[in-house]
C-alpha cells in the first residue's frame, strides 16, 4: 500500500518516543500489504476496527495509541488521518476526522 503522510507518524513518535518502534512496524507491514478489502486488513491486524467512511482504526503499542487511516483500496492507498493517545482518540469522531 502507498501510505500518504509518513511525516505524521514521525512527528508523533518525536513527541512519544515509545511509539516509534510500533509505528515503524505498522508502517513496514502496511507498506508491503496489498489490502483490497477490510477482510485483508483484518487478516494482518485482527485488532483493527473497520469503521464508517472507509476508515480503519489500528491499536498501537497495546492500545496505548491509536492510528486512523482512510483506505482507498482500489488505488492501493492509505491516508493517515490521526495518530494520538487513547485519551485523544476518545475526544474525536473517528468517522469524520
Amino acid at each position: 500500500m502507498h501510505i500518504v503522510s509518513q511525516k505524521a507518524l514521525r512527528l508523533f513518535w518525536e513527541k512519544h518516543p515509545d511509539a516509534e518502534q510500533p509505528l515503524r512496524a505498522w508502517y513496514l507491514i502496511a507498506r508491503r500489504a496489498q489490502w483490497r478489502s477490510p477482510t485483508d486488513v483484518k487478516a494482518d491486524y485482527r485488532s483493527a476496527s473497520i469503521i464508517g467512511n472507509n476508515r480503519v482504526v489500528f491499536n498501537i503499542k497495546g492500545n496505548t495509541y491509536r492510528l486512523i487511516v482512510v483506505t482507498a483500496y482500489q488505488q492501493g492507498r492509505l491516508f493517515i488521518r490521526f495518530v494520538g493517545t487513547h485519551a485523544e482518540y476518545d475526544n474525536i469522531d473517528a468517522e469524520t476526522i
